[in-house]
This record gives structure tokens, sequence and C-alpha cells, in this order.
């Protein structure tokens, strides 16, 4: 079908491939559709985010997803997950063991930014945990298009993957960089994140995508590769790591 993505909060950045910004965290939804599958990247920040997501990307497509990719184990990226059921899931390898060692952290996480302790418990007592674990790259066919999944941290957390949806003509390649991107404002490093290889990820990420891609980040608007290297040069400043 693809249809109707405005109409419901979506941003279409391509044929079979949008966007949304979900509320209160400004949190990055991606949603890629190929023949035969669709996937869809992130889960938002709750079973209820979770099943609207979920409902919406049917009403957009006219197919269920059958796939989710989650890039990182932060609680407004994944205690949504559990609402696609019976989806194969993807993360960066050593993503199912966080999620199952520090369920009760990501809890209290979440309850500390601001979602409701009953939301976040209903969340974590069914989290989901990737069944494939992506070391580097790993292709994913979703029919007539080709998806590559590249664990290319660790930068905003031990775990992050990106998603990079090949261009057409007329149409750029397109990347979903989860949190080693943020736009609407400063990127965030918790306790999990390891500073001092934050820029070469994004060094790998700038080469996945090069110069012309769409670079879709996991908070504010879609940005470009100018905006990528110039986060990359304020981190290393930051962070006091040695240029490239």
């Amino acid at each position: 079908m693809d249809v109707g993505w405005e109409e419901l909060g979506w941003e279409r950045l391509a044929a079979g491939v949008g966007r949304r910004r979900l509320p209160v965290w400004d949190c990055t939804a991606g949603l890629v559709a190929g023949d035969d599958s669709v996937l869809m990247v992130d889960a938002g920040s709750s079973l209820r985010e979770g099943a609207e997501l979920r409902t919406q990307a049917q009403r957009i497509l006219g197919r269920r997803v059958t796939h989710l990719a989650l890039t990182h184990p932060h609680f407004d990226h994944v205690l949504g997950a559990a609402a696609f059921s019976g989806v194969e899931v993807y993360g960066a390898v050593g993503l199912d063991a966080v999620l199952a060692a520090e369920r009760d952290e990501i809890c209290e996480t979440a309850v500390r930014e601001g979602l409701p302790r009953d939301d976040a418990v209903e969340a974590t007592d069914v989290l989901v945990r990737p069944q494939h674990s992506v070391c580097g790259e790993w292709t994913l066919s979703l029919g007539g298009l080709q998806v590559l999944l590249a664990n290319v941290g660790p930068g905003h957390s031990h775990h992050d993957l990106v998603v990079l949806v090949p261009g057409t003509p007329g149409s750029p390649e397109i990347v979903f960089c989860g949190d080693l991107v943020e736009e609407s404002g400063e990127p965030q490093a918790g306790p999990d994140a390891v500073p001092s290889r934050w820029p070469a990820a994004l060094d790998r990420l700038l080469d996945l995508g090069g110069e012309d891609a769409l670079y879709v980040p996991g908070h504010g608007s879609v940005v470009d590769a100018r905006f990528v290297r110039r986060q990359r040069e304020a981190l290393a400043t930051r962070f006091g790591v040695s240029p490239r």
C-alpha cells in the first residue's frame, strides 16, 4: 500500500521506508518494507507504544511487521518489543545477555526518566531478547530489498547496531543510526557508553552510508553526512580522542 504515512504521524523517506518521532523522549522508530517482509527499527518505550507502532505499520503497508532490529539496550528503544509477537528480532552481539542481566536496571531507569512504574514493570516482565546476534554485518533479505545490519559500536553503548537501506535511482541510501547520532540534543553518554570509541563508530557509520546518504538519528530530525562528521569531531573533542 505505502500510503498514509503523514496521516499517522510518520515521515516517509523513500518508497516503503519511513520513520516516526515518538512523543516524550523524541525517540525514532523506523519502518522498512520489502516485497515479502517488513522490518521495524526499534520498538518504543512501552508495550502500548510498541503496539501502536505495530498497528500503524500494518495500516500503512497492509502487512504485518516480520522483523525487528534493536539498535541498543536503552528503555526508550526496547521496551515495546514484546508487542511484536512472532517477529524475528536482531541486535548487536551481547545485547541478549544485557537485556537478561540488566532487566531491573532498565526498569528503574525508565521510571526515573518518567515512564509510569506500572508500564515499566509490565514491559520488563516480558522483555524480548534478540534471537539473532550481529557480530559484524548481516544482510537481511526483505524480498526484493536487501538491508544491511551492522554492528559498528561500541560507542553510545556497548551494543550499537545500525541499519543501512540501499538507495535507488533518485533516492539516496538511508542509515538508521540509533543513538550514535542525536540531533535534538547533545549526544548522551550514560554509564554504558564507551566514549573513547564513539568517534570511531561514527567513522564506520560514515564509511557505510557515504556522503549522500540520509542519516536518521535516534533522536531528532534526519541529518546529512556533514552533520554526522561535525558530531564526530565534537565527541572527539569532548572525550579527548585523537583526530582520525
